[in-house]
């Protein structure tokens, strides 16, 4: 037998033990460690990207609502309080009160309707040549209107009703004769007849339209949805949408008042925008609430602390569904619109 004197080499069993619990612990703590940075790395996404959204959708409505009533202002003049306007085969507005900007209480939230024509045209107006009952008209002045293009005659005067009618043939103007368009029933708005057909005299005003664009934004189970009344279309803008809300800003109830003075809901004598009180508008702001998609974990006690106080728009409380709501996140966007074709259509 030969002695050995030389140390062993290598680890004990003890030391590999406690090296593997140590890297287990330390693995533990990593994994720990990643949960929770991806945790919060998705509720930020799903933050921002609500915001993102919400501000987007904001910047929509409000190059929408910027363009609201081309095509309904002559002479200074607000011409149409009432509209008599069909779309196919169904009558959307009889002959019945109208504005081409209005904010609705729609429940809890604020519905906007915005309409408006799409052809700078719009903007002048010429005088017709005889009366017409809507079946054609003459103009006194060239029209460049095509084959399906619509058209609005007016009263002169202003206040009166307004109808939407889609050119089906033209005439060109001669020496002798005023050019002529023809609405007969196969246009886009010509196969209803309506309640009271509108008529108009010699010296009445047609504008031309070119397409008729008719908006609504409202809050639908906590998404902003984009609905189009005239062909029943519609489309998500954003999600997770708790509040919507909108206000006029007007002038002084002066006649002759330019400033803008102070806001004003939807309500009172503004519940229902008429031709007497759309004079006084200027503006248009706009507040919406969206809250974050993914909850906050609560606290060892079992508090959520994401959020403490309600959000608020334009002074008013808005109240999140649910006994949780602290555990989200809400965020509050709010925009300004100028209405200048409401003001330069009255200036």
């Amino acid at each position: 037998m030969y002695a050995c004197n030389a140390r062993q080499r290598g680890m004990s069993i003890i030391e590999l033990m406690v090296g593997i619990v140590i890297a287990m612990l330390v693995s533990l703590a990593a994994a720990s460690s990643a949960m929770v940075f991806t945790a919060s790395q998705r509720q930020g996404v799903g933050a921002g990207g609500v915001g993102i959204s919400a501000s987007t959708a904001l910047a929509a409505i409000k190059n929408d609502a910027a363009l609201a009533g081309l095509g309904f202002f002559g002479d200074a003049k607000y011409l149409c309080q009432n509209l008599a306007l069909s779309e196919d085969d169904v009558v959307k507005v009889d002959g019945t009160a109208f504005t081409p900007l209005s904010v609705t209480v729609d429940g809890t939230d604020d519905r906007i309707d915005v309409i408006y024509a799409d052809r700078v045209e719009a903007g002048a107006n010429v005088l017709l040549n005889a009366a017409s009952d809507g079946s054609s008209a003459e103009v006194m002045s060239l029209m460049p209107a095509a084959v399906g293009d619509a058209v609005l005659l007016a009263p002169a005067a202003g206040g009166g009703t307004c109808l939407v009618r889609t050119v089906t043939a033209q005439v060109a103007s001669t020496e002798d004769s005023p050019q002529t368009l023809t609405f007969d029933n196969t246009g886009e708005h010509n196969k209803k007849a309506f309640s009271t057909a509108p008529a108009f005299a010699e010296k009445d005003r047609i504008a031309l339209l070119g397409s008729l664009n008719w908006n609504r934004y409202r809050r639908v189970d906590d998404t902003l949805v984009l609905e189009r009344p005239l062909t029943g279309e519609s489309a998500v803008l954003a999600r997770n949408v708790i509040a919507l809300r909108a206000q006029y800003g007007i002038t002084a109830a002066a006649a002759g008042a330019t400033t803008l003075e102070n806001w004003q809901a939807p309500s009172g004598a503004f519940a229902t925008l008429d031709a007497a009180e759309l004079p006084r508008v200027r503006a248009l702001r706009l507040g919406m609430v969206t809250r974050s998609p993914v909850a906050q974990k609560p606290d060892a006690g079992g508090n959520c602390e994401a959020t403490l106080d309600k959000p608020e728009v334009f002074g008013e409380q808005i109240t999140p569904a649910g006994a949780d709501w602290k555990c989200y996140r809400y965020r509050v966007t709010t925009v300004v619109v100028p209405l200048r074709n409401l003001v330069l259509g009255l200036k």
